[in-house]
């Protein structure tokens, strides 16, 4: 489902990237396929040096469908930047994809908090970010946050996945999961 960054993924993943209902959301744009191949091994090279984490979204195949990142990193904290191709959306690869790279953030990299900076005018990311057992909207409890990414006007919702919440949710989903078993034998 997910895997390091790799160059040679960056023609499928541009040709999917490009489309017009996925480029305008895309953070880190790249309008030919050569600034795609430059902008990626940027980010291969900006992971090295700890900046920020980068993984390839994969189907069942192994095929490379999508990119999720964290930006921003300060204080075990960043920004969540997903996108995935057209023809992937709404399929179900967004929450497993999400829950897998949360997994390796909070369990194996000691991440506490990552947020979600959302346009208010982007009403798939914000229906699938509420979609998400673990998040919650953080506009309010986390102020100064909310703030700073809407300093110039109010464009975007903050949400937040924290460790504890993910954490719980694991937890509750392993309980879940003994039960069912229990209840099979």
């Amino acid at each position: 489902m997910l895997k390091k960054r790799d160059v040679h993924e960056s023609h499928v993943l541009f040709d999917l990237m490009t489309h017009p209902e996925v480029f305008p959301f895309v953070r880190q744009k790249a309008h030919s396929y050569e600034e795609f191949v430059f902008v990626t091994k940027q980010t291969i090279e900006a992971e090295e040096r700890g900046e920020l984490i980068s993984r390839t979204i994969t189907d069942e195949w192994g095929n490379p469908i999508g990119t999720i990142n964290l930006y921003d990193i300060e204080d075990q904290c960043g920004f969540l930047g997903t996108w995935l191709g057209k023809p992937f959306h709404g399929k179900g690869y967004n929450a497993p994809a999400k829950e897998a790279f949360f997994h390796e953030l909070f369990f194996e990299l000691d991440m506490e908090a990552v947020f979600m900076r959302i346009r208010k005018t982007n009403t798939r990311s914000r229906k699938a970010a509420e979609k998400l057992p673990y998040a919650i909207l953080a506009n309010e409890t986390r102020s100064a946050v909310y703030s700073r990414i809407n300093e110039q006007e109010e464009v975007f919702d903050l949400f937040e996945v924290s460790k504890d919440l993910f954490t719980f949710y694991m937890l509750r989903q392993q309980s879940e999961s003994a039960e069912e078993q229990a209840l099979e034998a």
